[in-house]
């Protein structure tokens, strides 16, 4: 695990300290989740297999396979840790590194697709379909295993995203509640939108079409985006029309609401 995430675990374990000895009937809750795992792999796992677990696929099984895809693509627990990180500073309700890691739904459902993407590129499509549909009930978030999502990501609130499979979303980019990177119809082939690094895409918008969104364009909530965003505009509306600049290059990370 590389520094950067060692750093990390080490931020969250003195937290989960300090919250298990403010609150001490929760001090079992705090052990069993983070103070009882040598790193953030073992607790991440554990934590989105008792997500997933259920009758038919228990927690156990569960978690072999995540373990399985973490030992195999250390790249999925970098790219968490960058998640993490991501939500920390920029949701002004989120003052711990351990909050997503415990209680986001939103953080939850990316780890769970990392999982289902890795499964899909090993040609496990049954399994990384299942996982994805037991995401999609528990968190309301549906991901396509197919897409491609970059690092430093934040699902703000996360309840009713959907992102179709042929997608793409790079680094540092932000999402929130009700945000659909959809399809036009029924044709095949590469269909779904390009999301540019640094973008952010307010709440309730609709991105739909093999069409661009520029790096450091936002989006105001409620929009329908039908053609590409050039980068660094600020666009709203039915249907989605430019109306002016972000101020700053990164809206995803200082996640203003104004247009």
């Amino acid at each position: 695990m590389e520094e950067a995430a060692i750093n990390l675990w080490s931020k969250i374990r003195e937290e989960a300290l300090a919250s298990s000895a403010n609150e001490p009937i929760l001090a079992s809750f705090f052990y069993s989740t983070i103070l009882n795992h040598k790193d953030l792999s073992s607790a991440l796992s554990y934590q989105l297999a008792n997500r997933l677990d259920c009758s038919t696929m228990p927690a156990i099984l569960v978690r072999e396979v995540i373990n399985d895809a973490f030992l195999s693509d250390p790249s999925i627990l970098e790219n968490a840790a960058a998640d993490i990180v991501a939500v920390q500073e920029r949701d002004p309700a989120v003052e711990e590194y351990s909050i997503p890691l415990l209680y986001l739904k939103g953080f939850h459902a990316i780890q769970i697709y990392r999982v289902t993407h890795w499964l899909w590129q090993q040609e496990r499509l049954a399994l990384a379909l299942y996982f994805q549909n037991r995401s999609s009930v528990i968190f309301g978030v549906d991901v396509h295993p197919a897409a491609t999502i970059g690092k430093g990501i934040m699902f703000d609130h996360a309840t009713g995203v959907v992102i179709g499979e042929t997608a793409i979303i790079e680094d540092n980019v932000s999402l929130l509640q009700g945000v659909t990177l959809g399809g036009t119809g029924k044709e095949g082939g590469d269909r779904h939108p390009k999301i540019r690094e640094g973008v952010m895409i307010g709440a309730g918008a609709k991105v739909l079409g093999n069409i661009e969104i520029g790096i450091g364009a936002k989006i105001g909530a409620g929009s329908v985006v039908l053609e590409t965003v050039p980068a660094h505009t600020t666009v709203a509306g039915v249907p989605a029309k430019i109306v002016g600049k972000p101020s700053c290059d990164m809206p995803s990370l200082s996640m203003e609401q104004d247009l």
